[in-house]
């Protein structure tokens, strides 16, 4: 068997954690939208997400000022509008405007949540120490909504420099979870 050095820049592309998901968030009255695909479960109940948001980025200030936000995870129909969404800043953009995408009111939070995606997560930032070393919010899930009427489910997960995979075929096998 040869093997080859991968570039450690495209180490990240092997263990991509999950789907890529939009993060909404609210600062000032004004929500905003961001593409994220560096998230984790961390726990099961509560459900706690570990979740990386650049420090560049406009989202960051926001999570970081009012401790809330929104998971909206979409499908692989809304793959054009996600990927649109990471290519711009909400600096200077209004993401649910400029994509088409509709913010419904959250029960817990401020941000918005997304109409066009089938499941959506709201949020509370309830740890901050590894923000300031990695980026690293922990949030909490302090509801969960999901609409049967969207039949699509398959998501998408980033592979780097704009490749994704689409959720495939399912298998089941024995588990003691349940």
């Amino acid at each position: 068997m040869t093997h080859r050095d991968l570039p450690l820049g495209k180490a990240y592309q092997l263990l991509e954690p999950g789907p890529t998901v939009l993060l909404a968030t609210a600062a000032r009255g004004r929500p905003n939208l961001m593409t994220m695909s560096w998230h984790m479960m961390m726990e099961f109940e509560p459900p706690l997400i570990g979740c990386v948001v650049s420090g560049g980025n406009h989202s960051f200030a926001a999570l970081r000022r009012t401790k809330e936000c929104v998971i909206a995870v979409p499908s692989v129909a809304l793959a054009e509008q996600v990927v649109g969404v990471g290519n711009c800043s909400g600096r200077d953009t209004d993401k649910f405007a400029r994509f088409g995408l509709t913010a419904l009111p959250a029960a817990t939070v401020k941000p918005p949540l997304i109409a066009e995606c089938f499941a959506n997560l709201e949020c509370r930032v309830v740890n901050t120490r590894m923000v300031n070393a990695f980026n690293m919010f922990v949030l909490e899930v302090t509801k969960a909504w999901t609409d049967p009427a969207l039949k699509e489910r398959r998501m998408i997960h980033h592979h780097g420099y704009g490749s994704f995979a689409v959720d495939g075929e399912m298998i089941r096998l024995k588990s003691r979870m349940r």
